[in-house]
């Protein structure tokens, strides 16, 4: 099993921070690789993530499922791999650092089984804590674009609306391969 922890200071209310993150289909979005997500309740979705390293590129399905809302503090969450012998789960914890400012971390942990279980565990062991550094940045630039168009609205100010777009995993992931293991 391997995990990892990113934490990330948000410039937004504790307030702001869960009306974003309270909704699954936005943590998809932000996802490297991601497609398409989607929300078959509440606290059930199945997210489609290409995933790539050097020349090897799979699509694969991943089934995510809330485990527990404790909305604004803690979200923690499970998921598993359709069709691959890969489950790991996790957690969102947020505390109000001040009226403005909110402390949020992300763990995520990933754990292989079956004979395939050291190979999976190799490929995400230097790959994880950059998806989830990617994605904590990525949250926090879309909370912090949102609570600002929050407050420009409240001001009367014209503002933008952002989009999110799923992100290309492949280049980061090949560097990141190459730099680990040496080649495609």
């Amino acid at each position: 099993m391997i995990e990892t922890e990113q934490s990330i200071v948000i410039n937004a209310a504790i307030e702001d921070v869960w009306g974003y993150v309270s909704e699954i289909h936005r943590w998809a979005n932000l996802m490297p690789g991601c497609k398409s997500c989607t929300v078959i309740s509440r606290d059930d979705s199945r997210w489609l993530l290409k995933i790539g390293v050097g020349g090897l590129v799979r699509t694969v399905n991943v089934l995510v499922h809330v485990d527990q809302w404790e909305g604004p503090q803690l979200v923690l969450f499970s998921y598993q791999c359709e069709g691959d012998p890969v489950v790991g789960g996790g957690a969102y914890s947020a505390k109000a650092k001040s009226a403005r400012e909110t402390d949020v971390a992300f763990k995520v942990r990933v754990q292989g089984s079956g004979s395939m279980a050291p190979m999976w565990e190799a490929m995400c062991k230097p790959l994880l804590p950059q998806l989830a550094k990617s994605f904590a940045k990525r949250l926090k630039d879309e909370i912090e674009k949102s609570a600002g168009a929050a407050l420009d609205s409240k001001d009367e100010k014209m503002s933008e609306t952002a989009t999110v777009e799923p992100a290309a995993a492949g280049t980061t992931l090949q560097k990141l391969w190459r730099s680990t293991f040496g080649s495609d």
